[in-house]
């Protein structure tokens, strides 16, 4: 049976490359990066490489780079720990209804603990009104945060925009930038972003490291405390050999963006052109220019989503929902609930995100096997009957 990946939103695979740059800092050079002595030394310097690697994909200073164990840690770095640095000057932050829930449930958590947080609609296609977002800022707002590409429909968030804006209100801004950051170009020199955060096994690094992005003169509160690592921002000894290859997949992801940009979206189209002729009663979900190269969300009405999952991997496909099913819970995606669509169409979602071994012969497999599992499931609904 062909097995067939068509998931790397969720996860990528690590590269031979990354794998190899890592194999010598698990065996030979296991030092203490923090010690002075030889066995510190080799360490330190493989760190601050991939501390500039990190910079370089994002075009800032290395001295803007705090590794971190995971985007989610990342994230809770940014928004509690500006948070907190800033409560005597305001309690009110800024966000919106489709963020991951490592900033949602961030933004809960502050809650109680007596900040005021707004959460901005998006339009139909996944987007928030910028208009909406200058009328929610107060004299109290110390925050924004606003993810750079959606997770789920891969929607771009108007970024600079968003930026500009923060910056004309003096409110800080942060973006969680996991899934943009080695798909797309982020250029830190020409946006107005204050705290962003990456992870590296989005990028084909490793599990289990990540980076935030820090701006000189952005103060936080640490959010792990402990020795002096990371310029005293964030305590433990640093996960050297996950943190060199998560350097070198920004290497790599610098040097093969522009490439893989035009393979994903060339094998993104065709996946879902054949869909649409092979498949009537289907919605391609968010904005179809302003999103990630890579990434396509499907409604299948009369389709229940986890059960279309199912029957694709016995066929060895793996792609995901964009219901919350498959965490236990009967909720559909608030993603997609966020733009306006129906229960029924949100629970028959699922997203393809393709990735740098996806092929044309692998897209066409999935249009071929795909037309009969999904007549077969519909003819159990009485209400594709009645629409046919």
């Amino acid at each position: 049976m062909n097995k067939i990946y068509f998931d790397h939103n969720a996860t990528t695979p690590v590269l031979d490359e990354v794998f190899e740059a890592m194999v010598p800092f698990l065996k030979e050079q296991w030092g203490n990066p923090s010690s002075i002595h030889w066995a510190g030394r080799g360490t330190r310097k493989a760190v601050e490489d991939a501390r500039e690697s990190v910079a370089r994909l994002l075009n800032c200073t290395p001295l803007e780079i705090i590794f971190t164990s995971s985007g989610t840690e990342g994230d809770n770095h940014a928004i509690k720990g500006l948070a907190y640095a800033k409560k005597d000057k305001g309690n009110h932050i800024i966000t919106t209804k489709v963020e991951h829930p490592a900033v949602l449930n961030t933004c809960k958590h502050l809650q109680k603990d007596g900040f005021d947080v707004t959460y901005l609609d998006v339009d139909t296609d996944g987007l928030i009104d910028l208009n909406a977002l200058k009328s929610a800022i107060t004299p109290r707002t110390i925050l924004i945060t606003v993810m750079f590409a959606n997770n789920e429909t891969g929607v771009l968030s108007p970024i600079k925009e968003i930026g500009d804006i923060a910056k004309e209100k003096g409110v800080t801004f942060h973006t969680d930038a996991v899934q943009a950051a080695g798909k797309i170009p982020i250029d830190l020199q020409k946006l107005n972003i204050d705290l962003l955060t990456i992870s590296g096994h989005k990028l084909y690094g490793p599990k289990g490291v990540g980076a935030l992005f820090a701006r000189r003169g952005v103060r936080l509160v640490p959010l792990i405390h402990g020795g002096h690592h990371e310029r005293n921002r964030r305590g433990g000894t640093e996960n050297v050999a996950g943190i060199v290859g998560f350097g070198k997949a920004c290497d790599i992801a610098l040097k093969d963006m522009d490439r893989e940009i035009t393979h994903l979206k060339a094998l993104r189209e065709r996946l879902e052109k054949g869909i649409a002729e092979k498949i009537p009663h289907i919605k391609v979900n968010g904005h179809l220019e302003k999103r990630l190269p890579n990434t396509a969300n499907i409604s299948f009405e009369f389709v229940e989503g986890e059960s279309l999952l199912l029957n694709l991997d016995m066929k060895g496909i793996a792609a995901s929902s964009g219901s919350a099913c498959t965490s236990g819970s009967l909720e559909p995606s608030h993603v997609l609930l966020a733009m306006s669509l129906s229960h029924e169409l949100s629970h028959g979602s699922v997203r393809f995100s393709l990735g740098k071994s996806n092929t044309a012969g692998e897209i066409d497999y999935l249009i071929e096997i795909m037309p009969p599992i999904v007549e077969r499931m519909r003819s159990m609904s009485p209400l594709y009957a009645a629409a046919k």
